[in-house]
């Protein structure tokens, strides 16, 4: 059973995905809130699989919501939920902790599998993200210190599984071309994650 707790603070949409959530097979939506400071506070009881969230919040932002929880449960799987027009808050989301992001236009049996995806351990990036990933690492260095030190950079095949996500290609068709497996290739978009992550509690020292 994947247990999910939702934030989401438009009322309808919020009672859409926990009819949905508890109607799935496998599936079972523990709580719902329409606002981050509730669910923080009972978040840790709740003992939930996956965390989907809004960005786009009253109160405490989804971004800000993201990095307290993870302060709380590291290991949580998130998903943001959000709509086109909110990319750089998606890129923003993905550094503070998420784990990859859907629509709100997103199909039903779409979104039920992306949920799925990430409780695997699976790390939904689409191209767009892809692309202002590689933006930010073609920077003239990302740094840390008074040195000016690079603390993070992509791999050659980390730089050519984003270049192929931006061609558009999906991720079994990224595994195919690598001649790897799509197991691995989750491995690759964790370590990703986690440089994009690095980078994050960097700036933010600066």
């Amino acid at each position: 059973m994947i247990n999910v707790v939702v934030v989401e603070d438009n009322n309808t949409i919020r009672e859409g995905l926990k009819i949905l959530i508890d109607a799935a097979d496998g599936f079972s939506c523990k709580g719902v809130y329409s606002e981050c400071e509730s669910m923080i506070s009972e978040i840790i009881n709740l003992k939930p699989d996956v965390l989907l969230i809004d960005l786009i919040l009253p109160g405490i932002s989804g971004i800000e919501g993201i990095k307290l929880v993870k302060s709380l449960l590291p290991e949580l799987s998130i998903v943001v939920l959000t709509v086109y027009s909110e990319n750089d808050y998606i890129f923003d989301a993905l550094c503070a902790g998420a784990s990859g992001y859907i629509t709100k236009n997103t199909p039903q049996s779409k979104l039920l599998y992306a949920i799925q995806e990430v409780y695997e351990g699976g790390t939904p990036m689409s191209s767009n993200i892809a692309r202002k990933v590689i933006s930010l690492f073609q920077q003239k260095g990302i740094t840390n210190n008074s040195s000016g030190d690079k603390i993070v950079n992509l791999n050659q095949r980390e730089k050519e599984i984003l270049n192929k996500l931006v061609e558009g290609n999906s991720v079994k068709a990224i595994a195919d071309s690598l001649l790897i497996n799509v197991d691995t290739l989750r491995l690759d978009f964790k370590n990703i994650y986690h440089k994009l992550h690095i980078y994050s509690k960097a700036e933010n020292t600066l």
